[in-house]
């Protein structure tokens, strides 16, 4: 049967009310195909997981040709996270190379500084090309296929799960994971009626040469209506740069017109789509509220990106049967993406895909019932990521960033 010509299959808890328990896992003591799609942080801290645990059919796919390696920019692991890389073998010099747990907050006001306030944020800070090489670097060769666009699930000829993919063959798996991020293709697939909506400001971020000596610790600027974080960044080639990110307030037609695009579409802005106009623009929004520095650093930064913030409406499931014997789930930013000020999006993904992990090593060691293992991870898992998708926009709306949050 050609499943791929048929429309994709329904994966609604009512068109599946009798799936078994058992997974190829249990059959011939075959490993299940596990697939992994999306190659940022959580889904490779999975699949290294899986590796640890003696899994060895699974495959990460990405829809990019390259890794860029300076996404992201600087993200902060709290200590549950960090415990999660520990049990990798991956030691915390080879991603954090400046170890300040200090966080400096200092309030703007007509440019000036008005108050300063210290505090210590329980973890390290880290950035995307660190992390992520080290977490890549740990997988078996031949996992991590990049340049494989997922189209479609649909269900094969033999009632399990199955990918078709731009370009390429089809792939079969008893387990697909979607962690691919804010514009997940999982999500639209599996839980079409929560699409994105703009939070009303944009994340501009670059590395900049400029490094001031006295720049040890995380610092945030805050002044109404922006947010200036800035933190040193260890690069490539050995190097020392100035990772930094600016809040700023936009409508949804002044995003639009410097990204070209709808902000729920653009969700990531690469340097070559913002042009020197929208730098601009937004060094001079930076000029009227932020400390002259601030433009010096923007202005020395030679590729910037830029990520609109984007809102979900909570989910209700990570978890959906897929045919007669397959699951596919939703991890990270695929299931909701939250606001940077949270700093859930990284942490979040990590412990979910650690708790993954372990569900699915009780499965196959000791036979525990799939369906009722993942119903209880899905339980445990969603109470933490209702209340940071709430929590986001409190937060913004006290400095002033973003659209105030809609009362229930």
């Amino acid at each position: 049967m050609n499943t791929l010509a048929q429309p994709h299959a329904d994966f609604s808890p009512a068109a599946f009310p009798d799936t078994p328990a058992s997974t190829s896992a249990d059959r011939d003591g075959v490993q299940p195909a596990i697939v992994i799609v999306g190659a940022s942080i959580t889904g490779p801290t999975l699949a290294a997981l899986l590796h640890q645990a003696g899994l060895t059919n699974v495959t990460v796919l990405d829809a990019s040709q390259h890794l860029h390696s300076q996404a992201g920019g600087v993200i902060g692991l709290q200590h549950t996270s960090l415990a999660a890389l520990d049990s990798l073998g991956v030691p915390q010099h080879e991603f954090v190379p400046f170890t300040s747990e200090r966080i400096v907050a200092v309030t703007i006001a007509d440019r000036q500084e008005t108050g300063r306030e210290h505090y210590m944020y329980p973890g390290r800070s880290t950035a995307w090309h660190l992390i992520n090489a080290a977490l890549l670097g740990r997988l078996p060769q031949g996992w991590l296929r990049l340049g494989n666009q997922v189209q479609d699930l649909t269900v094969d000829a033999d009632g399990r799960a199955q990918l078709r993919i731009a370009h390429a063959d089809p792939i079969s798996a008893d387990l697909v994971v979607f962690a691919d991020g804010r514009r997940s293709t999982g999500r639209r697939l599996l839980d079409p009626g929560r699409g994105l909506r703009y939070g009303g400001y944009v994340a501009w971020r670059g590395q900049s040469p400029i490094v001031e000596p006295d720049l040890l610790d995380y610092t945030r600027l805050h002044a109404p209506g922006a947010g200036f974080h800035l933190f040193p960044v260890l690069q490539r080639d050995g190097g020392t740069a100035t990772d930094w990110t600016l809040y700023l307030n936009h409508d949804d037609e002044e995003v639009h017109q410097m990204l070209g695009a709808d902000p729920t579409r653009r969700t990531y802005a690469l340097p070559h789509q913002i042009t020197a106009q929208a730098r601009r623009h937004v060094i001079d929004h930076a000029r009227q509220l932020l400390p002259p520095t601030v433009a010096a650093i923007m202005e020395a930064t030679p590729a910037w990106t830029a990520a609109p913030i984007v809102d979900i409406a909570p989910p209700e499931r990570m978890v959906y049967p897929v045919g007669r014997t397959a699951h596919a789930v939703l991890l990270g930013d695929a299931l909701a993406p939250v606001r940077p000020n949270t700093a859930r999006g990284a942490n979040a993904g990590i412990e979910q895909a650690a708790a993954l992990a372990a569900t699915l090593t009780q499965h196959l060691r000791y036979g525990a019932d799939l369906p009722a293992a993942l119903e209880g991870w899905q339980r445990h898992m969603l109470p933490a990521v209702h209340a940071a998708l709430e929590l986001g926009p409190q937060v913004s709306a006290s400095t002033g960033l973003g659209r105030q949050p809609v009362p229930a």
